[in-house]
């Protein structure tokens, strides 16, 4: 491979290392990382903060002091990795310097780099997103064995309004479910909210909302600001100075793995991967022949068979292998607001584990390439390792609006 200027290895690493991280994916720019040893990940969760040291006696050895609600966290890290393969021909257009042939090849190579890194990142992104919305996590282990993470957010953080008190509901009390969100988290560790995390569907609620109209109506921002400004007018409002309107999104794809035919639902579709498909969701089936898609909704998962189920009709049956069923979806879930203190007495609420892996003990988003025989190609592959930790778990305030 080093006699294709292109595909070094080192001009490789710089080319994916030259793309930022997107400015789109905002936890991966908001939580820090660190590295840790190996890939067995501890951490102590902790609940409550703000003691205070108690009076004695200078004869009388001082008490023991630990923090409030100390648990133990223990997992594996999460490993994930894939990788493209440059055909031969792509290869000799790498070597005729000077041509257009080979100015198209490059910009190829570069197309497939990024592409490597963003997939690479949506991952983490995904995982932070998790632990931030769900309090979850799920993924599979060196021996394919399926760990899940509970972060132990407390369940008084944990709210679902009632039907009739839904964000997109008449009887809506938008400013009273945030202010007591706000008194719990504050009585919890007396820290203050930073950040609020929604989605589209979440702030059209909030503007249309005649309580919070009314509101603003009696401020000195005015009902025109709120359209105008709506983050910055409701932040203002709720003394929430980071209101994250997050509306960024992933793609999921499976390949059939038997054939499904047309007809009114609950269809069993075999798939191989189940891992981001969610109940609930919309999901398209495609048919890579006909070159057609066809919704249904996602009504349950199981990774044990292999299978999601969903309801919908089918116009047209599809194929193993050929076809494919594709999710997308936002990193926020479209029914939620959820709230962060992004530190708890000037300490970090959470953070992204880095776990080494390799040969060489590597830590980060890593690229390497190699040559391939018979037939001739190169491959070029993308690795990360590690897992989101949260040190204080209740930093962290989830409410299902919608």
């Amino acid at each position: 491979m080093s006699d294709i200027p292109g595909l070094k290895l080192s001009k490789l690493r710089k080319l994916i290392k030259r793309f930022s991280t997107s400015p789109q994916l905002h936890l991966m720019n908001l939580f820090g990382e660190d590295k840790w040893e190996s890939e067995d990940v501890d951490w102590e969760g902790q609940i409550g903060n703000r003691g205070m040291t108690p009076f004695g006696s200078e004869n009388v050895p001082a008490p023991i002091v630990s923090p409030d609600g100390v648990s133990d966290h223990a997992a594996k890290a999460a490993y994930w990795h894939e990788k493209v393969i440059l055909k031969a021909h792509l290869l000799n257009n790498l070597r005729k310097a000077g041509t257009i042939l080979k100015e198209k090849a490059e910009k190829y190579v570069t197309k497939q780099a990024q592409m490597l890194r963003n997939r690479c990142d949506r991952r983490k992104e995904w995982m932070l997103a998790q632990m931030l919305t769900v309090g979850k996590i799920s993924y599979l282990d060196a021996k394919m064995q399926r760990i899940n993470v509970d972060y132990g957010i407390p369940d008084e953080h944990k709210i679902t309004l009632a039907s009739n008190l839904k964000w997109n509901q008449t009887g809506a009390k938008i400013v009273e479910d945030i202010m007591d969100a706000s008194i719990t988290m504050s009585n919890a560790n007396c820290g203050k909210i930073t950040h609020a995390f929604f989605t589209s569907e979440v702030l059209k609620h909030m503007v249309l909302n005649t309580s919070i109209q009314t509101l603003l109506q009696k401020s000195s921002f005015g009902s025109g600001d709120l359209f105008i400004r709506p983050k910055e007018t409701l932040g203002a409002l709720l003394h929430i100075p980071n209101m994250m309107q997050y509306d960024e999104k992933y793609v999921s794809r499976a390949y059939l793995t038997a054939n499904l035919s047309s007809g009114a639902g609950p269809h069993t579709i075999y798939v191989d991967e189940t891992q981001d498909f969610v109940v609930g969701a919309t999901i398209y089936l495609w048919n890579t022949l006909a070159k057609k898609t066809e919704a249904l909704t996602i009504s349950a998962v199981s990774a044990a068979a292999g299978t999601i189920t969903a309801t919908g009709t089918l116009t047209r049956s599809y194929r193993a292998i050929m076809d494919y069923v594709q999710l997308p979806i936002k990193f926020i879930p479209t029914n939620t607001f959820t709230l962060l203190c992004d530190q708890i007495e000037g300490q970090k609420v959470a953070e992204f584990a880095q776990a080494p892996f390799g040969l060489e003990g590597t830590y980060g988003r890593y690229v390497d390439a190699w040559q391939r025989k018979d037939p001739d190609a190169s491959i070029v592959r993308v690795q990360n390792k590690g897992l989101p930790v949260l040190y204080f778990e209740d930093c962290i305030y989830q409410l299902t609006v919608l």
